[in-house]
């Protein structure tokens, strides 16, 4: 008979024998639905959806830094077993134009470039070039795209600003 401690496939040598949080999960969080009484929240880093069994006082499009678990006995759906932080996430489209540094960045990119540059502070500048006629629904993209509310969920800010002009779209992720 093998002994249990020196058999790489014996039940006791498992993860979660050895550790009951083992199946727990911290990381920042975008909600992308929310109801009374259940909310679906995507990890920002690795792209996972969780499905909550309820609510825990979450909006759609907060950032929420979290721990989350799968309710036994199916672990189909997740509960919060603590929530470190939590902030609303807001997009809005300016009607300033790109600033003088943002058309600098893109002064000698193609059309279909981004160029990336940390703000000072806290945040990114994302400066994309599009064809002239193509402006409006770039922004429209942008502003409609869960991925921009991941990027500023990831970048742990709170507001995104999109300005735009011909042919220029900035993203400015800021707190």
């Amino acid at each position: 008979m093998a002994d249990p401690e020196s058999d790489p496939g014996s039940e006791s040598d498992s993860e979660s024998d050895l550790d009951p949080d083992a199946d727990e999960k911290s990381s920042t969080f975008l909600v992308t639905h929310a109801e009374a009484d259940s909310a679906v929240l995507k990890d920002v880093h690795d792209g996972q959806v969780h499905t909550l069994s309820g609510n825990p006082g979450v909006e759609e499009a907060d950032a929420v830094e979290a721990t989350v678990a799968p309710d036994p006995p199916m672990n189909v759906t997740w509960s919060v077993v603590e929530v470190d932080a939590r902030r609303e996430l807001s997009t809005e489209h300016s009607e300033e134009p790109p600033t003088k540094q943002e058309r600098e960045l893109v002064a000698e990119q193609d059309v279909g470039e981004i160029a990336r540059e940390e703000r000072a502070g806290t945040g990114e500048i994302h400066v994309l070039t599009v064809p002239p006629a193509d402006t409006d629904e770039a922004v429209a993209d942008v502003l409609d795209d869960e991925g921009t509310l991941s990027r500023a969920a990831r970048l742990g800010v709170s507001r995104v600003e999109v300005r735009s002009e011909d042919g220029v779209v900035s993203v400015r992720y800021m707190p």
